[in-house]
C-alpha cells in the first residue's frame, strides 16, 4: 500500500469515527459549548489521552519519521496571536457548528451548510499566510 492511500484510509475511518461519535452534528457540538451534553468532550479528552500515550510509546521505542529522524515532541512558545487565533477558531466552530476535521466528515455525510465552514478554513488559512508573509504572525 503507497503512502497516500495509507493516509486516504486512516483519513476515511476518522471521518467515519466522527461520523458515528455524533461529531459532526450541530446539535452535539452546541451542547458540548454550552455544557449541556459532553459526550464530545470526553471524546477529545480520550483522543488527547491515547495520542499522548502513543507518542510516549514511539519516543521510548525510538521510532523514526518517514524521513528516518528520530520521533522528538516540541512545543511550541505561547504566543498572544495564538490566543487569539484560537479564540477565532472556537467562536467559529461554535457558529459552524464544526472544526476542520468535522467539516470533512459533514461533507461526507453530504451537509451542504459545510460548504461555508470550508470556505471560512480557506479564508482563514489565506489571511494567515498574508499575516505570516508580512511578519505580523
Amino acid at each position: 500500500m503507497t503512502g497516500k492511500t495509507i493516509y486516504l484510509v486512516l483519513g476515511t475511518a476518522f471521518g467515519f469515527a466522527l461520523s458515528r461519535v455524533g461529531a459532526s452534528e450541530y446539535d452535539l457540538i452546541f451542547g458540548m459549548f454550552t455544557g449541556i451534553d459532553l459526550t464530545l468532550v470526553w471524546v477529545i479528552l480520550t483522543a488527547i489521552v491515547v495520542g499522548h500515550l502513543g507518542m510516549r510509546v514511539l519516543t521510548a521505542a525510538g521510532g523514526k519519521t518517514r524521513r528516518g529522524e528520530n520521533i522528538e515532541p516540541k512545543t511550541k512558545p505561547l504566543r498572544p496571536t495564538t490566543i487569539i487565533g484560537g479564540g477565532i477558531m472556537g467562536i467559529g466552530w461554535g457558529l459552524s457548528g464544526a472544526c476542520p476535521g468535522t467539516v470533512l466528515a459533514q461533507l461526507g455525510e453530504g451537509k451542504i451548510i459545510a460548504l461555508g465552514t470550508v470556505l471560512g478554513l480557506i479564508v482563514g488559512t489565506y489571511v494567515y499566510a498574508l499575516l505570516t508573509e508580512r511578519g505580523s504572525v
